[in-house]
C-alpha cells in the first residue's frame, strides 16, 4: 500500500476527531475566545510544516496579488471557523458537520462560475447525492422542536460556515498560485489568528481566559492538535498522491465525526439521518469518478 493513502485516511481521522474535541472544550467557554485560543496551536503546526519542507525561504517571492488573495482567503477561513465553532457549541455535531461538509458542493458551483472549471455528469450526480444526504441528516426531530429558539440558530451559523468555507477554497485557489501550498496555508492561518483575537478583544472576552477550567483547556488544545495533525497528514498525502483521491478521502472525516459523536457525546442518528450519511459518503465517492 502507498504511504500517502495512509496519510489521507489519517487526515480524515484527525479532522473528524477535531469537532468532537472542540464540542467538549467549548462547554461554558465563549466560542470566539475558544477559536482564538485553538488557532494558536494550529498556527504552530502550520509553520512546523513550512519549516519541514523548507518553503520559508520563498516568502520574499510572494507577489502583492498573491498575498492579497491569501489574506482574503484567510479572512474567509476565520469567518468560517468562528461560525462553525459557534454552531457546534449550540447544536449537535451530527447536524452541524453535514452542512459544513456541503461546502464541497458550493465550492464546485463557485469554481464553475468564477474559475471556469468543468462539471461532468458524475460531478452533478455526486453533488445531488450530497445535497439530499445533508437534507436527511438535518431533519428536525421532536427534541429539536422543543429546543428554545435561541438554541436553534445553529443552522444559520452552520450555513454561514459552509458559505465561507467554499469562499475560502475559491480565494485560496487564486491566491495559492505562485506560492508553495504549505506556506500559503501558514500565512492564511496568521490572518485567521489576528481576526479571531480582534473579535475577542472587541468583545472584551480576553478577560474570561482566567475563568477557563483545566478540562476545557485540555480539550481545546487537543482540538487544535488534532487540526494540526490533520493538516500535516493531509499535505503529506497531497505531496505524494493525486489530489483527486486525497481530497475526497479527507471529506470522509464526517464518518469519523459521527462515530465519535455517538461514542463520546452520545449523539444518536435517526434512520433518515443514517440514510443521509450513507448518501453523503456515496456522493463523496462518486466525485472520485
Amino acid at each position: 500500500m502507498e504511504y500517502w493513502i495512509i496519510f489521507a485516511f489519517a487526515s480524515a481521522l484527525f479532522a473528524g476527531l477535531t469537532s468532537v474535541l472542540a464540542k467538549i472544550g467549548l462547554k461554558g467557554v465563549d466560542s470566539n475566545l475558544a477559536t482564538a485560543l485553538r488557532t494558536i496551536v494550529v498556527l504552530g503546526f502550520a509553520w512546523m510544516v513550512v519549516f519541514a519542507v523548507g518553503s520559508q525561504s520563498t516568502i520574499s517571492d510572494i507577489s502583492t496579488h498573491t498575498l492579497t488573495f491569501l489574506i482574503l482567503s484567510g479572512l474567509a477561513t476565520g469567518a468560517s471557523w468562528l461560525c462553525y465553532f459557534r454552531a457546534i457549541q449550540i447544536g449537535q455535531v451530527n447536524k452541524v458537520t453535514p452542512i459544513d461538509k456541503s461546502s464541497t458542493v458550493l465550492t464546485m458551483v463557485l469554481a464553475f462560475i468564477f474559475l471556469g472549471e468543468g462539471i461532468t455528469l458524475w460531478t452533478v450526480a455526486g453533488m445531488i447525492l450530497m445535497i439530499f444526504g445533508t437534507f436527511l441528516m438535518i431533519q428536525r426531530t421532536k427534541a429539536d422542536i422543543e429546543t428554545p429558539a435561541d438554541r436553534r440558530s445553529w443552522i444559520i451559523f452552520a450555513c454561514l460556515s459552509a458559505f465561507f468555507a467554499a469562499l475560502t477554497s475559491i480565494l485560496g485557489k487564486v491566491g495559492i498560485e505562485g506560492v508553495e501550498a504549505n506556506l500559503g496555508t501558514a500565512i492564511r492561518t496568521i490572518v485567521v489568528l489576528l481576526m479571531a483575537w480582534l473579535i475577542v478583544i472587541i468583545q472584551k472576552r480576553q478577560r474570561d481566559i482566567k475563568k477557563i477550567e483545566r478540562k476545557n483547556w485540555n480539550f481545546l488544545i487537543l482540538s487544535g492538535v488534532a487540526t494540526g495533525l490533520s493538516w500535516l497528514c493531509f499535505f503529506n498525502a497531497l505531496q505524494n498522491g493525486p489530489a483527486s483521491i486525497v481530497v475526497p478521502i479527507d471529506k470522509l472525516s464526517i464518518v469519523v465525526t459521527v462515530v465519535f459523536a455517538f461514542l463520546i457525546l452520545k449523539e444518536r442518528l435517526s434512520r433518515p439521518a443514517l440514510i443521509g450519511l450513507i448518501l453523503l459518503v456515496i456522493g463523496t465517492l462518486v466525485l472520485l469518478l
